[in-house]
């Protein structure tokens, strides 16, 4: 029987074995999308104890992975997400780690105490009172920042709304202490999301923030190109969309002012008339990224709020999301199309969220490629629901065998903790496991074993390095 979770976890071969250890274990991280907050990186957090660090300051605000898990386990949501007691919710936690078997929470938390803590403990509730005082008496040192050193974590992108003022960002440039580079990430689905009911109270706050009215599309689209060029002069060199459903048609910019004044009337818009609208402001952004060297991210497929009473109870973004099962690449290669076809297509990342794309989204990304750029257009790496074995396995195997892996710029965590980290080692792993089997498989010359391990440096660091240009 193997050990549980040894130096060698996930990794079955020789080759890859000398693949994670000599190549993949060194490199530095770029997390290029995540949820952390930009007050907490400057301020040094430092946590309460391992309840918080682990699971939430009790806001609402945290791990929904794990949210999710102890929902399952049919825990009050006070205990959960909210302020109850910190060793009450660390306990039910702790109690419940064996039953997460199978499931990639069950790893990341071993690894959590693990790379952090240096507790090899298994976690239950016979260990609990043992981890919890180690683990707290660490936390007396181990602050969000000492946390990122930890895994050589070289940049962070946040993601931050266009209205930001982007305040934490510019005291972390002017921190000569923080070993970390933090960068913001525009993120403008409220720009975008015309139907949803608070798009004209939105508008009115970035008229506020710009410093004149916004009275028709050219006026957002003037505002929104400002917030651009601010968000690069503070290091912001990509965007992110979250796209769950793809809205996409050709269309004027009258017929889409249309829509716009319809949504700042708070009017019903039709779906057609968000294909009109999204269509046309996603081919201006996606233009003005292009102009600045950004690159642009589209997240495509949640399907968000599902549960209403917790909508209203604890608020969005909470844990309550699912996978869409829309069918959109059609209207996503017209509009990847437009831009192309008048050479104004920015780099671009997708991702899907439903396994089903993986295959359609890594041939379709492979349409739009540019001499001398590496990988313009290139699927992301297993996301949210999918960052797990199964999903990662699905991810990298579609990209070796329809796309090109090596270009793959890699890892990012998409997480609101900063005990997320060992999420890379998770993936860098299982990337070596699969590159392996090929050499060992006689699948790939172990002659070239060299060029291999180029291959996962550049996956793990070097490729996102380059691609984002930092």
């Amino acid at each position: 029987m193997k050990e549980f979770m040894d130096d060698d976890f996930l990794l079955t071969t020789e080759t890859a074995k000398k693949l994670y250890h000599e190549h993949a274990k060194k490199m530095p991280i770029i997390d290029y999308h995540c949820h952390l907050q930009p007050k907490e990186i400057y301020e040094d957090k430092k946590f309460r104890n391992l309840a918080e660090a682990w699971l939430g300051a009790g806001d609402r605000y945290g791990d929904h992975y794990k949210w999710r898990s102890l929902r399952a386990r049919g825990y009050e949501e006070d205990s959960i997400s909210g302020p109850d007691d910190d060793y009450k919710k660390y306990m039910q936690f702790v109690e419940s780690m064996p039953y997460f078997v199978g499931n990639p929470l069950y790893h990341w938390s071993h690894l959590e105490m693990r790379r952090y803590f240096d507790i090899y403990d298994i976690i239950n509730k016979e260990n609990a009172d043992k981890i919890w005082n180690e683990a707290n008496k660490k936390l007396e040192t181990l602050t969000a920042r000492e946390m990122m050193y930890k895994f050589k974590v070289d940049t962070v992108c946040t993601t931050d709304d266009p209205v930001d003022s982007l305040e934490w960002h510019k005291k972390m440039n002017a921190d000569s202490t923080l070993k970390v580079h933090v960068r913001p990430a525009f993120r403008p689905d409220k720009a975008i999301n015309v139907e949803l009911s608070w798009f004209e109270s939105w508008v009115n706050q970035l008229a506020s923030v710009v410093g004149y009215k916004i009275e028709s599309l050219n006026d957002l689209c003037k505002a929104l190109s400002e917030r651009i060029d601010f968000f690069h002069e503070m290091g912001s060199r990509l965007s992110d969309h979250a796209l769950d459903v793809v809205h996409y048609t050709p269309a004027t910019y009258e017929e889409a002012n249309k829509v716009f004044l319809k949504g700042m009337n708070h009017e019903p818009i039709s779906s057609l008339e968000e294909d009109i609208y999204k269509g046309y402001i996603l081919v201006f952004l996606g233009k003005e990224y292009n102009k600045r060297g950004w690159v642009q991210q589209y997240h495509i497929g949640a399907l968000r709020n599902n549960s209403k009473s917790m909508l209203k109870k604890i608020g969005p973004d909470t844990g309550f999301d699912a996978i869409e099962d829309q069918n959109y690449m059609e209207k996503l290669s017209q509009l990847l199309g437009a831009l192309d076809e008048t050479d104004e297509l920015p780099k671009t990342i997708l991702y899907c969220l439903n396994p089903r794309d993986n295959y359609a989204l890594t041939v379709l990304s492979g349409c739009f490629q540019k001499e001398g750029i590496k990988g313009r257009v290139q699927v992301g790496t297993a996301w949210w629901f999918l960052d797990q074995q199964d999903g990662m396995r699905q991810n990298l195997e579609t990209l070796m065998q329809v796309g090109l892996v090596a270009q793959s710029v890699g890892m990012l965590t998409d997480s609101r903790s900063f005990l997320a980290y060992p999420r890379h080692e998770y993936y860098r792993r299982i990337l070596c496991q699969m590159l392996g089997n090929l050499v060992e498989s006689g699948q790939y010359p172990a002659s070239e074993l060299e060029t291999l391990g180029q291959i996962v440096e550049d996956v793990c660091y070097n490729n996102a390095k380059e691609f984002f240009g930092f």
